[in-house]
Formats: C-alpha cells, structure tokens, sequence
C-alpha cells in the first residue's frame, strides 16, 4: 500500500505502482469521484460509449427486451 502525501501548494505525486495499475502517464487526466468521506482517482475514458458498454448487462430480466418488442 502507498500513501500520498499533500505539498504546501495542495499538489500530490501518483507513486509508480498506482501509475501502473492504472496505464497513466505524465500529461493524462484523471477523474476525481467524492461520495462522502472516499475519494476515488481513475483514468479519464477516452471514449466514453466503450467504457459504458455492457454496464446495463444483467439488468432486466432474460428475455425481457424481446418480450417488451412483441408487445409494441
């Protein structure tokens, strides 16, 4: 486990394992996420539709979306 220390001028430095894990480097941006007292830090999608893709999957019920069709 690392840990981030905050500088004087409110600016932290990713240690090389958490870089790693999440395939950034210099110059790239990074998504701050706060839900109550957790701050999450994740890469930026570059595209958005590729990173939503499949988090619907499981949602409905099996065979829901065919039934839903036949009864338009």
């Amino acid at each position: 486990m690392a840990y981030l220390k905050l500088s004087s001028k409110n600016q932290i430095v990713l240690p090389k394992e958490a870089r790693a894990a999440m395939k950034v480097r210099g110059g790239d941006s990074l998504l701050v996420v706060v839900k109550g007292d957790i701050t999450i830090l994740m890469p930026k999608p570059r595209k958005y539709a590729d990173t939503l893709a499949g988090s619907g999957k499981g949602l409905y019920p099996k065979n829901y979306l065919k039934r839903e069709r036949r009864s338009w």
